[in-house]
């Protein structure tokens, strides 16, 4: 990989600039929810309109980056960086112009389109660009970079929020700002000869499926904090945006802590052992928030939810960079976006009606049992691929 140099800071700051977009994407507006939701309240099914609109990219997300990873495979992974910057700007920023909640909707489709694209191209180029401890790495801190990231997006949209639920929006034309930075710095990876060979039968470890499905459910259970907690922490009588807006940045700065970790964590420990311990941490934080009549124990709740998606992410990431061959990395990756924002639809569809036969604390205490179930499959299953491998 001669013609880049991968170690420049330049490429570094680029790729972990365009990787935050993504979860820029779904949280800015989370805080806006709640006035979201009077400004429509005349409309039929207004509040569960302005509720999809939080999760309502990761359905496109979903749909275009299988497509992405196919395509970046045949063509390149940088000529549609571009254009996905310039969508992520034009459909992120749609709920500040307009007035009808539809037509906000569809501009939040097309942010998902943008964030499809770009977030598979981004890491496949970390595949193609690192490897070994030195991707495991890198991997760790994109997501910590991401929930920094995160942090200050969320921040600003709670503060935002203040002035009108209608401002945070704006905030979508940062894709502009990293668009020249992308042309200057990022290259095209060689590709050599033999990787070009006809791809048609090659497959991955069916093991990749368990990561696939896995990440899925993962995002259906955790996001449900930043779709549900701003409406909680109102029951519970915090009635500041910026307040609300601080709750839910919290927990992407814990989870920036763990993910800066990862790579240390995985030096010690196997990739089903990672996923028993973060899905602890997360049965550990939906009791905190069960508990939660006060705005600290919520926190408390945060901070165990980030600390356990902090280690999740970049597991599966690298998972899936391990066990899927180059030739289809993109495609493999592109599954990989498709599942974890797949899930992020999800979450609302699946958890939501739940709370027209269960109390929020309820619903709560039945997530954590759900998330302390998934923590024994894991490290089942570690147990039993270790007593396989050993030697006899």
């Amino acid at each position: 990989m001669d013609q880049i140099n991968v170690e420049s800071k330049q490429v570094k700051i680029v790729l972990l600039l365009v990787s935050s977009l993504t979860i820029m994407s779904m949280i800015t507006i989370s805080a806006s929810l709640p006035d979201m939701t009077e400004a429509f309240s005349g409309v039929d099914k207004g509040v569960k309109l302005v509720k999809l609109a939080l999760s309502f990219p990761g359905l496109f997300i979903a749909l275009s980056a299988m497509a992405a990873g196919i395509i970046i495979d045949r063509i390149g992974r940088l000529k549609l960086l571009g254009v996905a910057l310039v969508l992520y700007a034009l459909g992120g920023t749609s709920g500040y112009w307009l007035n009808n909640i539809y037509l906000i909707l569809s501009g939040r489709a097309l942010l998902g389109v943008s964030v499809g694209i770009s977030m598979t191209i981004v890491t496949t180029l970390l595949a193609d660009y690192y490897q070994g401890r030195a991707r495991q790495k890198f991997a760790g801190l994109q997501i910590a970079v991401m929930s920094l990231g995160g942090i200050v997006f969320i921040t600003l949209g709670g503060i935002l929020a203040d002035i009108n639920w209608r401002v945070p929006f704006l905030l979508y034309f940062f894709s502009l700002v990293i668009l020249p930075f992308t042309y200057l710095y990022l290259k095209e990876p060689p590709v050599k000869n033999e990787v070009k060979k006809e791809r048609k039968g090659l497959k991955s470890p069916a093991i990749i499926w368990l990561v696939f499905i896995n990440v899925m459910v993962m995002w259906i259970l955790f996001f449900i904090i930043p779709i549900q907690i701003p409406f909680y922490l109102k029951s519970i009588g915090v009635e500041k945006n910026a307040l609300i807006g601080v709750a839910i940045a919290s927990s992407t700065f814990f989870s920036a802590v763990a993910a800066f970790s990862y790579s240390r964590i995985k030096d010690k420990f196997a990739f089903e052992q990672i996923f028993g311990l973060g899905y602890f941490l997360m049965a550990i934080a939906f009791v905190f928030i069960a508990f939660g009549n006060s705005y600290g124990m919520v926190m408390m709740g945060m901070l165990f939810a980030g600390l356990g998606m902090g280690i999740m992410i970049p597991n599966a990431n690298i998972w899936v960079m391990q066990l899927a061959p180059l030739e289809i990395r993109g495609r493999e990756i592109g599954r990989l976006t498709t599942f974890w924002f797949l899930g992020q639809f999800l979450s609302p569809l699946l958890l939501l009606p739940f709370l027209d036969y269960f109390t929020q604390s309820q619903l709560y205490y039945v997530i954590a049992g759900i998330l302390a179930g998934l923590s024994l499959v894991f490290i089942g299953i570690y147990h039993l691929t270790a007593r396989k491998v050993q030697p006899e």
